[in-house]
């Protein structure tokens, strides 16, 4: 058996033949007449020549093979609804969103914007845009005006589909009132917007603009709409990346690429397989939704969970930890895919949740978004009677992972998972470790340094940003020499540290930008995050660098308790917040020790569970956190605030 080394060498060494291979994956039109065009570096084009549809591939060759196979499993515990569409019912709905996007005068090229709830409509959406050519643009639902508008005047949508509202928690969150200050702050007016009415919020029409989704379908119930067959090479959709100052960044992604790295990641790193289940966690509005939740289970042959709701609530609004693994065994899912925070979350649930219900169709679960603290993993793993538990490494600009252990790749050696890291460089990305000063390569046992990707980047990564190849460069690629030859080679950088074990083993440090410098020792707030963590009644931990008169900067922490009991009096916290420090030092020295070790209720992340450490930071430092419209619960930084 082909160890798992020689196989990613390989899709180095021979890339062509490679990618050549996977792309019998997807049907094309016209086959690919180049594989890959790395002419102008750093710019990669793939599959050059050949012609292809996402959504033919996603949706109507399933259909025509295995049309009541299901395909999209809606479940929404804040409405209390379920519905399954098979890929027929499915490639039907697709059809009518597109016969109506046509309609409201939306061409090939053309961007489409989407502000939606977790809902089927959304998916339709998503895939008709991809079914006639037009370009999609997802922004995640509820983002404050100011910020849509920004995305608005970038992408300057054609249309714009939405809805009266989203839930969270069982309260309506009015997404319409929101969107209408949006398209007035923005300069650029769409033609038209679609509004799916849930009967959530009241929604005021704007006469010769708004038309509801529940006409339109009416109009368009038996309208058969073709794939139009589109260059490999041309934009299937653009993403904001999430916490962007300023000019909104769009992520641009193409259409052939995209679909092979998707299709072939299905069965090698997650292990899918057609007919299966795939449940991911997350939501459209990022870019696991995007290649997780809609395209790559579908591509795959999978169906696919698009779940509304939270991790602690079942249906009829009911307190319920196990939800998830209700859907699991109910289902069947054999992959699911969720962030270690959310993980955290259930910790504080009951763990009986993880053993009343059947998960023996589960092969693992998958992490990613964020470092996965070895704590977390390991009670997870636990609790899931040893299921692999699975760290994936990779960002919206890349649309995959960039590390992570593969799951089924047939006839190469499967390495094991190990806590704490998401592995290996995935096949097709040529991973180094470079030192930040001199840009050289950084080698041996034990190596740190900031983790980039020669180029080409493989199929599936951003083709550029969005109406700006000279950002696209300047933001993501710098070349590194070549210590044999004096060539430059450009190299993508993710701005994230790491360090590669003398196994090969990669740990992911945190953000360039989240080194903290203690008197001239540079120390990575997650390795700091890590020590914390294991402290018994740690249930999450932020670590932020906060400017220092003396030492230059020192590791601010901020800590959320499993348990409140010991906590309800002064003593009670200084005695943990002591016990944190001990540990921290007793792990990694005493030029490591926070300054402070902050006891609070909750700490602010992204309703995707993203930790904002930069908010934090600013907060510890006095400044403006900037925008919170990504903050789930704004009112935990305000807390946070008042501590400082």
């Amino acid at each position: 058996m082909q160890s798992y080394a020689d196989f990613h060498q390989q899709s180095l060494s021979d890339r062509d033949a490679f990618w050549a291979e996977q792309a019998k994956r997807i049907d094309w039109e016209t086959p690919p007449q180049q594989i890959c065009d790395y002419s102008n570096p750093p710019f990669a084009r793939w599959f050059v020549g050949g012609k292809t549809n996402i959504c033919h591939n996603a949706v109507d060759r399933h259909a025509a093979q295995r049309p009541n196979d299901a395909a999209l499993i809606a479940v929404s515990t804040e409405t209390n609804t379920e519905k399954t569409y098979s890929f027929a019912e499915l490639q039907r709905e697709v059809e009518r969103m597109a016969a109506t996007l046509l309609d409201l005068g939306v061409q090939q090229g053309d961007r489409v914007l989407i502000y939606m709830p977790m809902i089927a409509e959304a998916c339709f959406a998503m895939l008709a845009c991809t079914r006639i050519g037009a370009i999609h643009s997802v922004v995640f639902g509820g983002f404050a005006s100011g910020s849509l508008s920004t995305r608005i005047d970038d992408a300057q949508p054609k249309v714009i589909v939405s809805a009266d509202g989203g839930s969270r928690g069982a309260k309506p969150v009015p997404y319409k009132p929101l969107l209408d200050e949006a398209i007035n702050l923005a300069q650029h007016k769409p033609a038209a917007v679609l509004l799916i009415d849930r009967g959530l919020t009241p929604m005021n029409l704007v006469e010769g603009r708004d038309v509801l989704w529940g006409d339109m379908r009416a109009k368009h119930m038996d309208a058969q709409v073709p794939c139009v067959w589109l260059d490999s090479t041309a934009p299937s959709y653009t993403l904001y990346t999430s916490g962007t100052t300023g000019k909104p960044k769009g992520v641009q992604r193409d259409t052939g690429g995209y679909a092979v790295a998707l299709a072939t990641s299905i069965p090698y790193i997650y292990g899918g397989k057609p007919g299966e289940t795939f449940f991911s966690t997350s939501d459209i509005g990022w870019v696991v939704g995007h290649s997780y939740i809609i395209y790559g289970p579908l591509l795959g042959g999978m169906a696919t969970i698009m779940y509304e709701g939270l991790p602690t609530q079942g249906f009829d609004h009911q307190p319920d930890g196990g939800i998830w693994w209700r859907l699991v065994d109910k289902y069947k899912v054999s992959v699911m895919f969720s962030a270690p925070t959310a993980i955290r979350v259930l910790k504080k649930q009951d763990p009986a949740h993880l053993t009343k219900h059947d998960l023996s169709s589960l092969k693992a679960l998958f992490l990613a978004g964020e470092p996965l603290d070895e704590p977390t993993a390991k009670w997870i793993s636990d609790g899931l009677n040893g299921k692999p538990i699975i760290d994936n490494y990779w960002q919206t600009e890349t649309g995959w992972p960039i590390l992570g252990i593969s799951n089924g790749i047939e006839g190469v050696e499967k390495n094991q998972p190990r806590f704490g890291s998401p592995g290996f460089p995935t096949y097709g990305y040529n991973v180094r470790l470079v030192d930040e000063a001199t840009g050289l390569a950084v080698e041996g046992d034990d190596a740190k340094g900031v983790l980039v990707v020669e180029g080409p980047l493989p199929p599936g990564c951003l083709q550029t940003v969005w109406g700006d190849d000279k950002r696209f460069v300047s933001t993501y690629w710098n070349k590194m020499e070549d210590a044999a030859t004096g060539e430059g080679r450009w190299v993508y950088s993710t701005y994230d540290w790491a360090r590669r074990d003398a196994d090969g083993y990669y740990f992911i440090l945190g953000r360039t930008d989240d080194v903290i410098n203690v008197a001239g020792h540079r120390l990575g707030t997650r390795e700091i995050e890590e020590s914390i963590a294991a402290h018994p009644n740690v249930a999450e931990a932020a670590v932020v660098g906060v400017a220092d008169d003396v030492k230059g900067q020192v590791a601010l922490a901020f800590v959320t308790a499993k348990s409140s009991e010991g906590l309800d009096t002064p003593e009670g916290i200084k005695k943990m917040e002591q016990e944190i420090m001990r540990q921290v030092d007793g792990d990694l020295g005493a030029v490591a020790r926070p300054a402070r070790v902050m006891i609070v209720t909750a700490l602010p992340k992204t309703r995707s569970g993203k930790l904002l450490r930069r908010a934090l930071q600013a907060v510890a430092e006095g400044r403006d956190p900037g925008d919170l419209t990504t903050i789930d619960d704004p009112s935990s930084l305000m807390a946070i605030k008042s501590m400082v």
